[in-house]
């Protein structure tokens, strides 16, 4: 019990927070974990907030570049992994072996898919499914939070507005107890949130090209940066801007290669013009039904989602 309080002080020492444990022995026998450590005994998820002023920027449309850099990049390639090395460093200097484990932003697990948050030329299929964890599914197991209605870890705290990364080790170190989803009511907020239609509003399925070429601001009603005159050598360049595209990977490609209304941003994450507005419309609809935990002074969402009017874009 000691080791346990030490490394959940030394990890909300370097900002994270929440911290969860969970037995090895709670996941499932063909899990990665176990390839990637099979001496694996415990699993620690440590849990960071993204802060709400960076997603109110572009739910108000007054800054975007927030999202971009201090939302994913720094919290990604600087926050978690000193949080997870000053952790496991604590955990070896016990003398147990402790293996910290970063989402890869540049690797998919299927061939031909893609990462959203990513450049797609970048992108690199892992070839074995078993060596990547299940980053959202692995936090549910080691008691952080729930699934919501598209897959994405929903804490009692923040909704869904957090990223997590791990520590394998193989010190044993009790566990913490799963909590009972009570969050996400299946709404389906975070579907009709989307203006690029990448959710599927029965299924919660996500579809990762769709979701690339919004997430990159294909569309020109949420895009302040776009040429009115943009996308003139598409046919449906109306159905586009609007977000009611259908695409598929040949015409997301197509689509991303031409849409450079936004300054490129020369890091391993693509520039974000949808500030997650899934994400966005899921912590609304919590925070009004009163859920959350961690409450603010005055309301996320203040007024109605804004967007520009499509005929600014009739040429």
């Amino acid at each position: 019990m000691e080791l346990k309080n030490r490394i959940i002080e030394c990890a909300k020492a370097e900002a994270a927070d929440l911290v969860g444990f969970a037995s090895a022995e709670r996941f499932p026998k063909n899990d990665p974990i176990f390839k990637i450590f099979p001496e694996v005994k415990t699993v620690i998820c440590l849990c960071f907030r993204v802060l709400r002023g960076i997603y109110r920027g572009i739910e108000e449309g007054t800054t975007f570049y927030q999202f971009s850099t201090m939302a994913r990049q720094t919290l990604e390639e600087t926050v978690l992994p000193i949080a997870s090395l000053r952790v496991a460093n604590l955990i070896e200097a016990e003398g147990y072996t402790a293996l910290p484990q970063h989402r890869s932003n540049l690797l998919v697990k299927e061939e031909g898919d893609t990462n959203p948050e990513a450049p797609y030329k970048s992108i690199v299929a892992v070839g074995d499914k078993d060596l990547e964890m299940d980053f959202e599914r692995s936090a549910v197991l080691c008691g952080i939070g729930e699934l919501g209605f598209y897959g994405k870890l929903l804490t009692e705290e923040f909704g869904p507005m957090v990223r997590v990364c791990y520590i394998l080790t193989d010190a044993e170190i009790e566990q913490d107890k799963i909590k009972k989803p009570h969050l996400c009511d299946g709404c389906g907020e975070c579907a009709k949130g989307c203006f690029g239609h990448a959710i599927d509003e029965k299924t919660g399925k996500l579809d990762t090209w769709q979701c690339a070429v919004y997430y990159d601001g294909a569309a020109g009603i949420k895009n302040p940066f776009m040429n009115p005159k943009a996308f003139e050598e598409f046919e449906n360049r109306i159905d586009i801007i609007a977000g009611e595209a259908k695409v598929d990977r040949k015409l997301a490609i197509r689509i991303m290669d031409a849409n450079a209304f936004y300054p490129g941003i020369k890091n391993l994450f693509a520039a974000c013009m949808c500030g997650r507005a899934c994400d966005m419309a899921c912590y609304d609809h919590l925070e009004k039904k009163g859920v959350l935990t961690k409450k603010f002074r005055s309301p996320f969402r203040k007024r109605e989602p804004w967007q520009f009017p499509i005929e600014d874009f009739e040429i």
